[in-house]
């Protein structure tokens, strides 16, 4: 046996951590122990992390970065081990500033602090890096192994969900909205809250009104006027089921200028039976509109996680694009453009807590007051000039109008938007003419419309919005785009509501289909949830699009999830959806008849005995150009947080500053053991993640096809317009 000294810089904890590293692994011990210095150490590591490697030649590969998507599921588990020894050898001694800790300047040195802590009676190793060290070496000494879960054990971790079109979900919530009702008929009785559209009745009784105000729920102006707006009126609505710690944080974050909007509606979502307050969680929903502690710490010094969406006049953004000076204009790849046009749509239906774009709010660019949103006359003078530009640029075919919030546009400014765009892609084609073979510029394929209305305010879906998009459709269809999407955000099972699966079905016979992106929060990382959510969403006829990696720094620490747990999820729970080549071309061919999807996505699951269908790929928004998740770990900071090395994704086209710009290295804002503390605390079984801490290699799966953009009938010209590089 091994023993170690007492050291007083080290916890009791940390001791037995590095005791029991020494104690299992008699090779590895052997190392540490004999290395008089660093270069001996890493020599003796990094021998036998290749001996490992040598043992499979796809583990070779992979790391030379060969054939990296097929090599990556032949790993085995103490490859990734190896490879992680190898990286953080290789990455030893370097410096990075952290974003998370006000730019403060770390250097990677995790087996040095490990060594220091083994031979000398100092070290500045945390419990949690020393922890996340012992399973590196357990999993390299073949001590734990990866164990797959089966498909009765993902539908078993789905059934710990529940939906919102269950009959006791919606019996509760039918409680929940006559509980807020009662509260807004009072207010309105006493004057607190005006209104010259929603007006209670005196001489009625309160059963009389309260009918009424059930009419009034169905209206999305209604939940709108009534949003609630402070911390005493969400406690007056939501009593004891408010907690303590909830209403404090809330309430200081109030004080701070951050904003407060949760409308009756997404309120009545959560659990308010106080007598059964933790029978169903409802952690999703509220970490996704409730101001946390990090938020509030940090409000004030945010910075755009994006590079790109800094822009300075005359100058190109971190992506290489020139842009014209017109706001709200986005740019990332060569082939798509975001659009947030000045109106009402700069506004949402809520304030979601991770929002990329509170910067904007921190700096009061960005509010709820929808009345100072309307737009100004300049506002289609703006939008010309964004419809100048996307028609003599040479590679744009995809726009995403968003906001905000695409649908929060009144309908009269949406009909104008969509004209214009019909108008672009009509000028485009008649441009092309006038252009010889080789040299014409790629047409409009693709419009896009991003919302979270479906889950904040299902009830704007109106016979008269989905008019609109009907018949925007059944014009723009003639001039040769084919791909109408509606660009959603569900972010659990529980936000599935029958009003939201009505506000689908609308959108669907339009001929719209309507995609999700998903935000893999904390909560929302647990073990079953995103595979629930999926099944939800197919049952609705959704079909998901992204799983998304929490953005930011530091103030989003609480709803940050580690990148390795969307590795976790991506190759042990979503495998019971993953199609083959001929189900993937019937979802496809599904894509055709959106009034159809719902019926012919049951079928095919049914038939294949598929709880749900996996569309959707993980990805992180690299903090430069694009998304991706071809990873590496490549260190650990001395609190145990991981460093990260990105590659761009490569099957994507992008501007040609990627050539420029090499790996991306990103250090997150919690460590391992912190986040499976937190998941603790809500309820979750820290040993169902015991493989979470061995995933530290990732790929960026393949887009599904039904994503890839059609051909043309014609060769579009290479040369790209609008560059500033």
């Amino acid at each position: 046996m091994f023993r170690i000294e007492k050291k007083d810089k080290l916890s009791n904890h940390s001791r037995k951590i590095i005791y029991d590293i020494l104690e299992e692994n008699i090779e590895i011990a052997s190392v540490f122990l004999n290395s008089e210095n660093e270069e001996a150490l890493n020599k003796g590591l990094g021998e036998i992390a290749n001996h490992v490697l040598n043992e499979n030649p796809a583990a070779r590969d992979f790391r030379a970065g060969r054939s990296k998507t097929e090599n990556f599921y032949k790993l085995r588990w103490k490859d990734y081990a190896a490879i992680r020894i190898l990286d953080y050898i290789r990455n030893a001694g370097q410096s990075y500033t952290d974003p998370n800790n006000k730019d403060e300047l770390v250097v990677n040195q995790p087996l040095r602090l490990l060594w220091t802590a083994i031979r000398t009676e100092s070290s500045s190793g945390s419990e949690e890096l020393f922890l996340d060290m012992y399973y590196l070496f357990r999993q390299l000494a073949g001590k734990v192994r990866r164990k797959m879960p089966c498909y009765d054990k993902t539908l078993e971790w789905m059934e710990r969900y529940n939906t919102g079109l269950e009959p006791e979900i919606i019996k509760r919530r039918a409680k929940n909205r006559d509980r807020i009702l009662t509260v807004i008929i009072k207010k309105l009785e006493e004057g607190s809250i005006k209104s010259s559209r929603f007006i209670v009745n005196p001489s009625h009784s309160f059963d009389e009104n309260l009918e009424t105000a059930r009419k009034w729920w169905k209206d999305y102006r209604f939940h709108l006027r009534m949003a609630v707006r402070s911390t005493a009126d969400l406690k007056e609505m939501m009593g004891d089921s408010l907690g303590d710690e909830e209403f404090e944080t809330i309430a200081k974050a109030e004080k701070a200028g951050i904003p407060i909007f949760i409308n009756p509606h997404y309120l009545s979502l959560m659990n308010m039976d106080f007598t059964e307050k933790h029978k169903i969680s409802d952690h999703t929903i509220r970490d996704y509109v409730f101001v946390n502690k990090d938020l509030l710490s940090e409000f004030g010094s945010i910075r755009a996680w994006e590079k790109e969406d800094s822009v300075i006049a005359g100058k190109p953004n971190a992506a290489g694009w020139m842009l014209p000076d017109v706001k709200g204009l986005h740019r990332r790849y060569p082939e798509v453009a975001i659009f947030i046009p000045q109106t009402t749509g700069r506004s949402c239906g809520g304030l979601c807590v991770s929002c990329q774009r509170m910067y904007d709010f921190q700096s009061g660019q960005l509010n709820f007051n929808i009345d100072k949103l309307k737009p100004r006359r300049s506002w289609t003078h703006h939008l010309a000039l964004a419809m100048d530009y996307f028609r003599n640029d040479s590679q744009l075919r995809d726009i995403l109008v968003t906001g905000g919030d695409a649908f929060m546009s009144s309908n009269h400014s949406l009909e104008i938007i969509l004209q214009e765009i019909l108008n672009l892609a009509r000028n485009k084609i008649n441009d092309n003419k006038k252009r010889p073979e080789g040299e014409k510029y790629a047409e409009m394929l693709r419009v896009r419309l991003g919302t979270r209305l479906p889950v904040y305010l299902p009830q704007r879906f109106n016979n008269e919005l989905i008019q609109i998009l009907s018949n925007f459709k059944n014009k723009a269809i003639k001039t040769g785009i084919k791909q109408f999407i509606i660009q959603t955000h569900f972010v659990s099972p529980l936000e599935v509501t029958s009003e939201s699966e009505i506000a689908v079905r609308k959108l669907l016979e339009a001929g719209w289909l309507v995609t999700n992106q998903a935000v893999f929060t904390a909560a929302a990382a647990r073990r079953g949830h995103s595979a629930k959510l999926r099944q939800a969403l197919n049952d609705i006829g959704i079909l998901s699009y992204y799983t998304f990696q929490v953005k930011g720094f530091k103030e989003n620490k609480h709803n940050f999830t580690p990148v390795s747990r969307a590795i976790q999820e991506m190759v042990e729970e979503k495998k019971p959806g993953i199609l083959n080549e001929k189900l993937a071309k019937h979802v496809l061919s599904f894509s055709k008849k959106p009034e159809k999807l719902v019926k012919n996505l049951r079928h095919l699951r049914n038939d294949n005995k598929m709880p749900f269908i996996a569309t959707d790929r993980s990805v992180l928004n690299l903090p430069g150009v694009g998304k991706s998740l071809s990873f590496r770990v490549i260190g650990l900071t001395n609190d145990g947080r991981r460093i990260l090395e990105f590659e761009h994704d490569k099957k994507r086209c992008h501007s040609p500053i990627i050539k420029t710009m090499g790996n991306v290295t990103i250090i997150e804002s919690k460590s391992i053991s912190e986040f499976l503390n937190q998941l603790a605390e809500i309820g979750e079984d820290r040993s169902e993640y015991q493989t979470l801490f061995g995933y530290t290699v990732g790929i960026t799966e393949d887009r599904f096809p039904l994503y890839e953009y059609p051909s043309y009938d014609y060769e579009p010209t290479k040369k790209m317009t609008n560059l500033g590089i």
